[in-house]
Formats: structure tokens, sequence, C-alpha cells
């Protein structure tokens, strides 16, 4: 089995061949869904796990008056609501913000591979403790922060994480936002984000054309935005092997 489901997990475990055979099993089932659609909306009650093999997906919620608030996106090899069976009804939505290949796990399926691979549970249970960890990054980065700093920071995140999946091509990977996106993001207004995405261009730190993101200065990023990967455990495999 090859893929981003698969080097995702491989970050916070070593398989052996059975445990990649089943998860090649457990993520089989694929469907094809298209940008803007919704893979869940907030007080339904999902029948699968979804699993984003293609594409770029988010969390959010609808506020009163039309506002929307971002609280995670998802890339290639992230599970979207993995908890399904624990929850009653979904307490947010998750929409797509590009075409994608979904794998679509039965509850039965997950819970039989939770019982029967321990090193997949405990992969699976890194990936769930990374996930709240980087919702409480974005909390400081979007009430603390400049402006300027919270958009460098998300982009420094977004770099790591496609990389360790073997999405980035040299400093560039596919970054499906709009700058209305962005804003719904970390907090600031579509204005106030085309500044700093055109600072962060004029400083040579970024190149951004076509949704394609170049950064160009990786160590200047991270400085200017404080940057700190210790909450993506991006090298638990390695510690925990």
């Amino acid at each position: 089995m090859s893929g981003p489901f698969l080097r995702k997990l491989e970050g916070f475990a070593a398989f052996s061949l059975d445990e990649q055979q089943a998860l090649e099993r457990v993520s089989s089932d694929v469907v094809d869904r298209r940008a803007g659609e919704d893979l869940i909306r907030e007080g339904e009650r999902p029948k699968f796990v979804h699993i984003l093999l293609e594409g770029w997906a988010f969390r959010y919620k609808l506020l009163l008056g039309g506002g929307r608030q971002i609280m995670a996106y998802l890339i290639p090899g992230d599970l979207c609501d993995l908890h399904i069976f624990v929850l009653k009804r979904m307490d947010h939505s998750i929409g797509l913000l590009s075409d994608a290949k979904i794998a679509l796990v039965p509850e039965k399926a997950v819970l039989a591979l939770l019982d029967g691979y321990p090193g997949i549970a405990r992969a699976l249970f890194w990936a769930t403790l990374v996930d709240e960890a980087t919702l409480r990054e974005w909390l400081a980065n979007s009430l603390r922060r400049p402006p300027l700093e919270r958009i460098a920071h998300l982009f420094c995140e977004l770099s790591m994480r496609m990389n360790a999946v073997d999405l980035v091509q040299g400093r560039t990977f596919n970054l499906p936002l709009t700058q209305a996106e962005l804003g719904d993001t970390i907090g600031l207004n579509a204005v106030t984000v085309n500044r700093a995405l055109q600072r962060l261009r004029a400083e040579g730190l970024i190149e951004l054309d076509r949704k394609q993101l170049t950064v160009v200065d990786v160590e200047r990023l991270k400085a200017l935005s404080g940057f700190d990967p210790n909450y993506l455990h991006l090298d638990q495999a390695a510690t925990s092997s």
C-alpha cells in the first residue's frame, strides 16, 4: 500500500506488512466528490468515517448573520471524523475546497481495526492528539499574533504537513484557498489578508500563483511567525519505535 494515508500514519508508527494490508483494505471503498460539497453537515450523524485520499477539505461552523469560522484544513491522508460512533450528531460541518477522492469506512470496520491492530490504534490515537494540538495552536495564532504573523504561521504549518505526505515539489505545493477563506480561518477581513500576502511576496518569503504556494525562504518565514513545529509531532515514529 502507498499513498498519503499510509504516509501520514507512518509518521506515528512503523507498520508490519499485515498492518499495511489492513489499512489498504479499510480504505478501498473510494468515491469521487466535487469542490463546494459538504461531506457532512452540522447536526447530521455520519454513517462512515471519511479518509481524504486526494484533495482538500475543511472543518467549519456557520455563525449567526451568515459568517463562517474555519477551524481546520484537511489534506490528503487525513481522517475527517474518526470518532463518529461516539457522537450522536456532528457539532460542525466538513466541506470540500477542491475535487476529492474519499475512502468511506463503515463503523464496524473502524472498530475491527482498532481492536485487531494495536499498532494502528496507537497511530490513530496520535493522529487525533495532533489534531487537538493543532487546534490549540490555531487558537493562539488567531487570537494573539499580528495579521502578518498569522498568515506566515499557517503557511509554515501547511508546508510541513504537505511535505510529510510527500506532496511538496521543491518548495511548492497546491493551496486551493481564496483570500476570503484565509480570512475566515484567521479572523481577518479580505483587505487585511491581501495586504499581508503582498508584504510576504514583497519581502521574498513566498510566491502564490494559481493556487500554488512556494515558500521561498523557509527559515525567514518561520522566524517571522515564531513557528515551532513541535505540536505537529512529525518525528513521533522515530521516538516511539
